[in-house]
């Protein structure tokens, strides 16, 4: 089956540049917006509808590899193929030292930022290879590895990076494959940063709503 609609995947649409990354795309693309929080996933289709795009609703958790499984075999059974992916679904552990880490926040860390993005890779793949013309498929560097009291979350994006970057170099210069980018968001007052800097001031950042569509257009998607 094929279909001419341009289709994103955004994976974390519910807030931060997840939610403003559909709203930017909504003109050209229609929205399949995932994340685990229905309210906040009624007010972006609220947006997009107000922008005159369309979008697919899906509340679910990237965890959970059967739902998504089952989320990229409607992806294929409707439109045959994906033009874009990104991906913003990220938990953000509490910082501490490293040997006071806690069990259940660092699995869920791991588990979210790491283990997630390494099963969602395969699944969506087969659907950018799809695309009409070369999809696009984003990631979102927080290089914090190292840093003090950043173990977990700095260890767990640090991977993520790494993986997207393997795939980046297997597929740059192979024809029609999807063209991996791994971005650089400027400081946003998002929910995940307040955790690290709570006393930080919040005016001095770039909110999310004027990022998004600075990083579309740094690599030509808008």
């Amino acid at each position: 089956m094929t279909d001419h609609t341009k289709v994103a995947l955004i994976t974390g649409a519910s807030r931060g540049l997840g939610f403003f990354l559909a709203e930017a795309l909504a003109p050209t693309y229609h929205i399949v917006a995932v994340a685990k929080t229905t309210g906040a996933l009624e007010e972006l289709d609220d947006r997009i509808k107000a922008k005159g795009g369309d979008a697919t609703l899906a509340p679910m958790d990237v965890t959970n590899p059967d739902a998504m499984a089952h989320l990229c075999r409607g992806i294929f059974d409707r439109w045959g193929h994906l033009d874009l992916w990104a991906h913003t679904a990220i938990y953000a552990q509490l910082l501490s030292p490293a040997d006071h880490i806690d069990p259940k926040d660092f699995d869920r860390t791991i588990g979210t930022n790491v283990t997630a993005t390494g099963k969602l890779m395969p699944m969506i793949s087969p659907l950018l290879n799809m695309a009409p013309t070369p999809a696009d498929v984003l990631f979102f560097d927080d290089p914090h590895a190292g840093e003090k009291f950043f173990g977990a979350y700095g260890a767990s994006k640090a991977a993520q990076i790494a993986m997207a970057k393997s795939w980046q170099a297997e597929v740059a210069h192979v024809e029609k494959a999807p063209r991996i980018h791994v971005l650089s968001p400027r400081p946003m007052p998002t929910g995940t940063r307040a955790r690290f800097f709570p006393g930080e001031d919040r005016a001095t950042l770039t909110h999310p709503r004027d990022e998004a569509p600075r990083l579309l257009n740094e690599i030509g998607l808008i």
